[in-house]
């Protein structure tokens, strides 16, 4: 079965760490992607632009409406993802537990529904 693992960490925290720091916390991730894949889970994985960088996209009454930046304030920002294989939600809870930005913040584990007919 297929999980997300979504990473949220605070910009801010993470901005002011030093490069050093951040490079250490990429390089963890990077080296858990390689473990993943070597026990048949990796799926996929990367993080994500500052919020800054986002654009919102809503559609009302057919037009088409785009905003600036994230939906919503909050403390903690979408930072990343991986996209893994595992047996049940506890194995995908320990795998979560493995990923560095979980030290500066929080990762979300949510099963992905399988649907037919989407490309492979």
């Amino acid at each position: 079965m297929k999980f997300m693992l979504l990473v949220h960490h605070n910009e801010t925290v993470f901005e002011q760490m030093s490069e050093d720091e951040r490079q250490r916390l990429l390089a963890e991730s990077i080296a858990l992607t390689h473990e993943l894949h070597a026990q048949g889970q990796y799926v996929s994985a990367s993080p994500l632009h500052p919020t800054s960088t986002a654009s919102i996209v809503r559609v009302r009454d057919g037009t088409p409406l785009v905003t600036d930046g994230p939906f919503a304030e909050t403390r903690e920002q979408l930072a990343g993802y991986f996209l893994i294989e595992a047996l049940s939600q506890a194995d995908a809870a320990k795998v979560a537990a493995r990923v560095p930005g979980a030290r500066i913040g929080s990762v979300e584990v949510r099963p992905v529904k399988e649907v037919d007919g989407l490309p492979n």
